[in-house]
C-alpha cells in the first residue's frame, strides 16, 4: 500500500486558516447555538481548536514511592498541553502520554528534541509532533519525565516499578485516584478535572517500554497503547538465553539519563542494578519484575505495536513474545513491520502514519466509529516503501515447518530440507566474523561456521513469526556461545538498515504535521528510504549460551565432550524469500558486534540428527515441499563474497538512540 503524499508547502497555511476559523466560530455565542463541532457524529477528530491559546501546565504526581530514601514519596513532573476552550464549557477531553527518561539527557525523535519550559516553568517545547498535531484536534498531551530524570524526584531503576509506577500513578491522577501538585516540595493540590479519565500511551523504545509495562499493570483508564520498538522482557533487552549482547548492564543506563540531583543519592539502587544483574546471563528476581510478558494476561488496553524488523539495538523477540502473549489473551491488537532498523515511523511512513495514528486515537480515545478496526490488522513492508497488508498477523494459514539440515558434498556446506539426516558438522568459533561474512561465504567451506542451504524455490516462500532452533552440540571446551541464523541467498535492494541511520536518509527541508508557536515547530525535518544492494539478507537470527541450556535460565559449566541440546528462540520476522532464491540456517559461535564472545576457543560439533529448525511458514511444510520441488544440487553455490551485504555495526546500547 503506497505512502499517501501531503503537499508540505500548503499544509502550514491550511492549519493557520483552520485554526483562525475555529477561533472564531467557538466564540461563546457560537457555542450557545450547539455542540462543538467535533461532538457532533464525524469520522475524525478536527483541529478545532487553538494551539498557540493551549493550557500549558505542569503537575508533581505523588508514586507512593520514596526510591532516593529522602524520607518522601517521590513525585513525578507531568508537562502538560491541552486545549484551552474545552475547559471554558465543562468538556472532558482524552490524554495522549509519552513517558520518557530523555527528555532533558537526550533527546527525542530523529532531532533529538529536548523539552524546553517558559519563564513560569511551564513546558514551551514539547518534543514530537503529538502536541502540535493533536492539541488542536482536541487532546491533551502529557510528556511525563520518569523518575530520577529531569524534573522528578526519586531514581532510575531501568524498567522496574519505580518507572512503570512514574506512567501509572499520572493515568491513576488523570483518573481522580492519585495525589497531584502545583509544584515539586509543595502542598497546593490540583485535579485533572478536564480529564475524561482516557489515555493512551506512546513512545519510542525506553518510552514504548514503559508503555507496556504500564498496560501490563490492567490500571483503569488506559484505553490504548502504541509501543514502538519497545521491549518487552528487559532480560531479553541484555541477554540472549544466557549470552551478553552488551557489555555492560542497567547501572550504566540508568547513570546515562539520570539527573544529577538523583544521582547524588541513587546509590542503592545502581547498587541494587548491580548485584541483580549478574553478567554471567542468569536469570534472577531482577529480570523477573522487569518482564512484562509474564503479565500480559492484565492488559486491558488495545495495543498498536510498531518494530523495524533490522531493530538490532530492541531485538525483535520483544514485540513477536509479546504480540503472541496478548493474542492468547485476546487482547485488540494492530502492527507495523518495517525493513528498518531502530526508526520512529514518522521517519520511514510520514504520512500514512500521522493519518493512521489519529484513526487509532479517535477510535480508541474518542469513540469514532471510522472503521480501523475492521481494517487489515498488519501492515508489512516488503520492499522499500512498498507495503503489504494482512487480515491478521501471523497470515492465516501460517503452520510451523520443522526444517532439518544434512551433510552436502562438501564439508560445512550443507543441504537444508524436510527429510532426517544423520551425520555432523564442526566449526570453531571465530569472534572476528559476523553473520554477514558467514552469509557472504555460505558456499564455501569456512571454519567458523556450518551452512545448509534449501533448493532453489520455483514460488515463493513467506516466513511470518518466531522461529525455533533446536541445536544438538559437543563442545571442547567449559563453555561456548551458539548463534543461529536464517538467510534470503538472492539478489535484493533493501533498506540499509547497516548505516549509521539504519534505514533512513534526512534532508535539510521540512514537513509539517500540526500547529505552530515561536516555541514549538510543527515543521519537521523530511526523511526518505536509504537503499541498498544485496546478494544475500540475513531475516532472522538468535544467540544462546550453551550453558543455559536447561530450563530456568540458570548456566552451568559445560562438560567437554559431552552433548548439550538447546533450543534457540529466534527474532520474529515477516519475509518472503522469492521464487529463485534459496533459504539458508547458518549455526556458528560468536556473532561479532551482535554478541559478546565465550573465554576461551570452543570448537563444537554438531549431531544433525538432533539438530532442526521450526520456522513459521504461510502452508507450514506442505508449502516447503513444494516451492523446493525442482532440480538442481542445493550445495551448487559460488563462493564468491557478496558485494553489499550489509555488516553488524557497533549497536547503541540507548534503547531510545
Amino acid at each position: 500500500m503506497p505512502t499517501r503524499m501531503r503537499c508540505a508547502h500548503l499544509r502550514p497555511l491550511l492549519v493557520a486558516v483552520v485554526a483562525a476559523l475555529a477561533a472564531a466560530l467557538l466564540t461563546p455565542a457560537a457555542a450557545a447555538h450547539g455542540a462543538p463541532r467535533e461532538s457532533r457524529p464525524a469520522d475524525e477528530s478536527r483541529p478545532v481548536y487553538s494551539y498557540a491559546n493551549a493550557v500549558r501546565e505542569a503537575v508533581w504526581v505523588d508514586t507512593g514511592l520514596d526510591l532516593d530514601g529522602d524520607g518522601r514519596t517521590d513525585r513525578v513532573a507531568a508537562d502538560i498541553v491541552r486545549p484551552r476552550e474545552p475547559a471554558l464549557r465543562g468538556r472532558r477531553i482524552p490524554v495522549i502520554m509519552d513517558a520518557s527518561p530523555y527528555y532533558s539527557c537526550c533527546g527525542r525523535g530523529n532531532e533529538n528534541q529536548k523539552k524546553t519550559y517558559d519563564a513560569h516553568g511551564a513546558v514551551a517545547r514539547m518534543p514530537l509532533f503529538y502536541d502540535n498535531y493533536f492539541v488542536p484536534r482536541g487532546y491533551a498531551v502529557i510528556g511525563v519525565d520518569l523518575a530520577g530524570t529531569n524534573r522528578s524526584d526519586g531514581c532510575v531503576d531501568v524498567g522496574g516499578p519505580s518507572d512503570v509506577q512514574s506512567a501509572k500513578a499520572v493515568i491513576d491522577w488523570l483518573g481522580g485516584r492519585a495525589r497531584g501538585y502545583t509544584t515539586r516540595t509543595g502542598s497546593t493540590r490540583v485535579t485533572a478535572d478536564w480529564s475524561n479519565g482516557r489515555t493512551g500511551m506512546i513512545g519510542k523504545s525506553w518510552d514504548g517500554t514503559i508503555a507496556n509495562g504500564v498496560a501490563a499493570t490492567g490500571v483503569p483508564g488506559l484505553r490504548t497503547i502504541v509501543p514502538i520498538s519497545a521491549i518487552s522482557s528487559w532480560y531479553d533487552y541484555y541477554f540472549a538465553q544466557g549470552a551478553p549482547l552488551y557489555d555492560s548492564g542497567p547501572d550504566w543506563l540508568s547513570d546515562y539519563v539520570e539527573s544529577p540531583a538523583a544521582r547524588s543519592h541513587c546509590a542503592a539502587v545502581q547498587h541494587r542494578l548491580v548485584t541483580g544483574a549478574p553478567r554471567n546471563g542468569d536469570w534472577t528476581p531482577l529480570w523477573t519484575r522487569r518482564d512484562y510478558v509474564r503479565s500480559a494476561a492484565r492488559v486491558r488496553a488495545s495495543v498498536f505495536l510498531v518494530h523495524g524488523l533490522q531493530d538490532l539495538n530492541v531485538r525483535t523477540k520483544n514485540f513477536g513474545q509479546w504480540w503472541d502473549a496478548l493474542a492468547a489473551h485476546g487482547v485488540h491488537r494492530k502492527i507495523w513491520l518495517s525493513q528498518t532498523g531502530h526508526v520512529d515511523p514518522f521517519d520511514y511512513r510520514r504520512g500514512a502514519w500521522v493519518d493512521t495514528l489519529h484513526r487509532w486515537f479517535d477510535h480508541e480515545l474518542l469513540g469514532y466509529d471510522n472503521g480501523i478496526d475492521r481494517a487489515p490488522m498488519a501492515d508489512v513492508e516488503r520492499h522499500p516503501d512498498q507495503w503489504v497488508t494482512s487480515a491478521v498477523w501471523p497470515p492465516s494459514g501460517t503452520a510451523p515447518a520443522v526444517l532439518r539440515p544434512a551433510p552436502g558434498d562438501r564439508a560445512g556446506v550443507g543441504v537444508l530440507g524436510l527429510r532426517r539426516a544423520r551425520g555432523t558438522e564442526t566449526f570453531t568459533d571465530d569472534p572476528r566474523h559476523s553473520e554477514t561474512d558467514w552469509a557472504a561465504q555460505i558456499g564455501t567451506p569456512t571454519p567458523d561456521k556450518a551452512g545448509f542451504v534449501s533448493r532453489p524455490l520455483t514460488r515463493d516462500l513467506r516466513l511470518s513469526g518466531s522461529s525455533r532452533v533446536t541445536v544438538t552440540a559437543t563442545p571442547t571446551t567449559s563453555a561456548a556461545h551458539l548463534s543461529a541464523v536464517l538467510v534470503d541467498v538472492g539478489p535484493d535492494t533493501i533498506r540499509d538498515y547497516a548505516d549509521a541511520a539504519e534505514g533512513i536518509t534526512t534532508f535539510t527541508d521540512r514537513t509539517c504535521w500540526g500547529a505552530s508557536t515561536a516555541a514549538d515547530s510543527a515543521c519537521f525535518l523530511r526523511t526518505a528510504a536509504r537503499t541498498t544492494a544485496v546478494d544475500r539478507t540475513v531475516v532472522s537470527r538468535g544467540w544462546a549460551d550453551l550453558g543455559h541450556w536447561a530450563p530456568g535460565l540458570k548456566g552451568v559449566p559445560l562438560t567437554p565432550g559431552r552433548a548439550c541440546t538447546i533450543t534457540l528462540d529466534l527474532a520474529a520476522t515477516d519475509h518472503v524469500v522469492p521464487k529463485g532464491h534459496r533459504l539458508a540456517l547458518i549455526v556458528a559461535g560468536t556473532d561479532k558486534d551482535l554478541i559478546d564472545p565465550p573465554a576461551g576457543t570452543p570448537t563444537l560439533t554438531l549431531d544433525l540428527a538432533r539438530t532442526s529448525a521450526r520456522l513459521p511458514l504461510v502452508g507450514g511444510e506442505a508449502a516447503f515441499a513444494r516451492a523446493t520441488a525442482g532440480p538442481g544440487p542445493a550445495a551448487a553455490l559460488s563462493g564468491d563474497t557478496a558485494a553489499g551485504v550489509g555488516a553488524p555495526r557497533a549497536v547503541s546500547r540507548i534503547p531510545g538512540h
